[in-house]
């Protein structure tokens, strides 16, 4: 601490008296004039504290002589703290912005001499010209912020100049919902949507395991809401970077859009979908047979988006091995057996085409709208792929409803041919393994337990 003169500064109070419309919230603004500081400029009703009074009473007194309106003090929020410095002189002075949306009284001009002209505006539609130093504070109270710092150089001018340098720098405050982004992240989502006032993390087991992608909604302050996505890896990145950007439009409303993606950061940022996930929901009969048909029209969609590629070269037999010796202990008697049979038929299966997938169809990765709309999401695993592949998760709902199976495929518009068939089973059983040894080693016991019931019911209905 110095041992000078302690600094000290002026501290002024500005009414944003508020009321919503069904055009928007405004605000009221009064016109200086005469012989005042910024003349002719628009500026929120406001002034000096008198000595010994509160800010709430000062503002609260402002607001009676300049406007008429009467305010309770129990009425009145803080919104907004500006620490400004004006074009002449070199005195800074502290700002309070105070928000209130209930007096009594209707505004009027009750000063005339400093004060020509008085209104409501929209706050997205804000007059010119008008203070710089008041509007520094109002855009600051826009987009959700406690504070700003709006130190103006010699020269400049008082009122705002759109096209002018920009003096103010925003100040964020502490996460209110217990959340903090990343600070590269948030520079990343602000460029494409605007300064985030809202960030709730979604990610899938995020307490349990750190090495899961990372998932956040985020919002802007008119309410705009957003999913900000991290890959753990780059190929799930570009998956779905790719998927974004080549065969998703084919799903139209039923899926998000790629508003921006960063490759260094193995981010993106995609609009948001309406509706609510109907994984482990006990869904009433028929409401799932729509479900399932309606998957079947998006895979459909989907599998026509892009023109047909001829598959690769089978790979079954040595991924199966290392997924077996990874899930091993966890197997059940007879499992192993079964898995490599069915390999050893995968291999002699004829060649078929592959076609752009969304590589994890399941329940966990639907949406159920209230009108009963399916909306899909989730692309870092689409790829070109068998048709079946994106039938593997899915089946699993239909062990004992052969009704689900028989929606999902009417919506599709064709049914699966006997080596259609085959090749599902040893789909199915391949990525039972997988989701075993995952499971287990990542503690994702909702996955591992699919993979115990799928080589169960395997091992009752398969005949390799």
């Amino acid at each position: 601490m110095s041992g000078g003169a302690r600094h000290t500064v002026p501290v002024d109070v500005h009414l944003i008296l508020r009321r919503d419309t069904v055009h928007g919230p405004e605000v009221l603004l009064s016109r200086r004039a005469g012989p005042v500081y910024a003349t002719g400029l628009w500026h929120l009703p406001s002034g000096h504290l008198d000595p010994g009074e509160t800010m709430v009473e000062g503002v609260i007194r402002e607001a009676r002589e300049e406007t008429g309106v009467l305010i309770d003090p129990e009425d009145v929020t803080a919104a907004v703290t500006v620490h400004h410095r004006p074009p002449v002189g070199t005195n800074s002075r502290i700002g309070v912005f105070f928000e209130v949306r209930r007096w009594s009284g209707r505004p009027r001009v009750r000063e005339p001499d400093r004060c020509d002209g008085m209104g409501w505006y929209p706050l997205d539609g804000l007059p010119e010209p008008m203070v710089a130093y008041c509007r520094a504070g109002l855009d600051a109270y826009r987009a959700g912020l406690p504070a700003a710092v709006h130190f103006q150089h010699p020269g400049d001018p008082v009122r705002h100049a759109p096209a002018g340098p920009d003096r103010t720098r925003f100040l964020t405050g502490p996460p209110t919902d217990g959340v903090e982004l990343p600070h590269r992240l948030r520079a990343f989502a602000e460029q494409a949507v605007g300064r985030i006032t809202g960030t709730t993390e979604v990610s899938r087991n995020q307490h349990q395991n750190r090495h899961q992608n990372r998932v956040w909604r985020i919002t802007d302050p008119d309410g705009g809401v957003w999913y900000l996505k991290q890959h753990r890896e780059a190929r799930f990145h570009d998956r779905e970077v790719a998927a974004y950007r080549t065969w998703v439009h084919a799903l139209g409303p039923h899926a998000p859009r790629l508003v921006t993606a960063d490759t260094a950061g193995r981010a993106v940022v995609i609009t948001a979908l309406a509706g609510r996930s109907p994984n482990g929901m006990l869904l009433d009969t028929a409401v799932e047979v729509r479900v399932q048909h309606a998957l079947g029209r998006l895979a459909s969609a989907l599998h026509r988006s892009a023109p047909e590629r001829p598959a690769g070269p089978p790979t079954a037999q040595s991924k199966v091995k290392r997924h077996l010796e990874e899930a091993g202990p966890h197997l059940a008697a007879g499992d192993e057996e079964l898995v490599l049979a069915l390999a050893r038929t995968y291999e002699d299966l004829p060649r078929p085409a592959a076609v752009p997938t969304h590589g994890d169809l399941q329940y966990r990765n639907v949406l159920l709208t209230d009108d009963g709309e399916l909306r899909l999401f989730d692309f870092e695993r689409s790829e070109y792929g068998t048709a079946t592949r994106d039938m593997v998760r899915l089946s699993d709902t239909w062990t004992g409803r052969p009704d689900l199976r028989a929606a999902f495929l009417d919506g599709y518009g064709r049914t699966l041919t006997p080596t259609e068939d085959l090749r599902l089973n040893c789909e199915t059983a391949f990525d039972a393994v997988s989701g075993i040894a995952y499971g287990h080693a990542h503690n994702d016991p909702e996955l591992a337990e699919r993979g115990h019931r799928t080589l169960l019911h395997l091992r009752a209905t398969a005949h390799p």
